[in-house]
């Protein structure tokens, strides 16, 4: 187990892959959810809006685990342990713009809903698994 990326898992992230987050509830139960998603550095970087149960669950406990699949093969996955690093409205919006063009080709996100409230998660993690390695 690692704490860095390789380049076959950069090379993951970069692709238009959903990763999994697992969060956890207020009752501990475990949440999981798909997210556009990307890489800075070593660190993962979602974002979400105010008042979803992802984001109230990732502000009020940091442990998250997230989850990627090669989308040209299915058998190259990552699976990440982390803690949430940052928990940010800054420049959130921006962000939500840049997963938008990923991910649909587009300048801007334009699922907003009037008076949402995006937010930036970065997760930095704390044990990296690659299957294969």
């Amino acid at each position: 187990m690692t704490t860095t990326f390789s380049e076959k898992s950069r090379a993951i992230f970069a692709k238009k892959v959903l990763a999994h987050v697992a969060s956890l509830g207020a009752d501990g139960a475990p949440y999981v959810t798909p997210v556009w998603c990307e890489l800075d550095g070593d660190d993962i970087v979602i974002n979400t809006a105010l008042g979803r149960a992802k984001a109230r669950n990732l502000a009020s406990d940091p442990r998250v685990a997230v989850s990627l699949t090669d989308p040209d093969n299915a058998y190259d996955c990552i699976a990440v342990r982390g803690t949430v690093v940052t928990f940010t409205t800054d420049g959130a919006d921006e962000v939500i713009d840049r997963f938008a063009k990923k991910y649909m080709d587009l300048d801007s996100y334009p699922l907003r809903r009037e008076g949402e409230v995006r937010v930036t998660v970065r997760i930095r993690p704390d044990r990296i698994a690659m299957q294969p390695e």
